[in-house]
């Protein structure tokens, strides 16, 4: 694995905490000073904590393990999506369904209705139903294409969480420890780190920051199936999007002229 640049973390922020009036306590071995009211973590243990991760989520790869990839928090959303598809592995981007790993079976029956709703829209079939059944149809698959979308491929409960800021993901680190799936998670200086296996100190807010610890822990995962030989499938094409709703106006009355007689 090549080494972690340090330039490139300052570069990205990845130092910076919240306000000192927001942090954990749990989170003193990990913050290095206070500057203006903001706590500076310490880069030697981000640094430590990136080389654990990696090396974990390498071997747990070249063992054809699952690794999840959570972050529906804005800053995260687009990167998470973009570095699962890039290493091969499922995601969720935009909202944690309540039960996603403790009730497994009854989520992964949802997909069945997904693909039905999917062959549907590519189909002319569609037009057979009255406008407000399309509407509602079309409405339907939207919501479960971007809720479902990301773990389709998820066949069975995955072997590791990677989560961005257990705080805002406390629901998807409750049902990890439940069901005791191991969890590596960026986190920033007001979250606990006695909650995740795994903690990479660092950045959540920051775009860039998440961009950059992501694409570490991608690579990683990607080198540990190259290892193994396993092949990484191309990320699916998205299928053609549901036709929007056009608003229909009712066109306005013409406006008798009093003046016209």
């Amino acid at each position: 694995m090549p080494a972690i640049n340090v330039q490139q973390l300052i570069e990205a922020g990845v130092h910076f905490g919240h306000r000192a009036s927001r942090w954990n306590p749990k989170m003193r071995p990990y913050i290095f000073d206070r500057r203006n009211q903001i706590h500076i973590i310490d880069i030697r243990e981000t640094i430590r904590g990136l080389l654990r991760a990696r090396k974990y989520l390498s071997e747990v790869a070249n063992h054809q393990g699952l690794v999840l990839f959570v972050g529906t928090k804005r800053q995260a959303a687009e990167t998470i999506e973009r570095q699962a598809l890039r290493c091969g592995m499922p995601f969720v981007s935009e909202r944690w369904l309540g039960g996603t790993l403790t009730n497994f079976r009854t989520i992964r029956s949802r997909l069945g209705r997904l693909e039905e709703l999917e062959a549907l829209m590519s189909s002319n079939e569609l037009s057979t139903y009255s406008k407000k059944m399309q509407s509602a149809l079309r409405r339907e698959y939207r919501k479960m294409y971007r809720n479902l979308n990301g773990i389709r491929t998820m066949n069975r409960l995955p072997e590791v969480l990677f989560v961005v800021d257990p705080r805002k993901e406390s629901n998807a680190i409750c049902e990890a420890r439940k069901l005791g799936i191991n969890t590596v998670s960026l986190i920033d200086t007001d979250c606990d780190p006695d909650e995740v296996d795994l903690p990479i100190p660092g950045n959540d807010d920051s775009i860039r920051s998440v961009e950059l610890v992501a694409s570490l822990l991608g690579n990683a995962i990607i080198e540990g199936k190259a290892e193994a030989g396993i092949e990484i499938p191309a990320p699916p094409s998205p299928p053609a999007p549901a036709v929007k709703e056009e608003a229909k106006e009712a066109p306005e009355p013409a406006s008798a002229n009093p003046a016209s007689a």
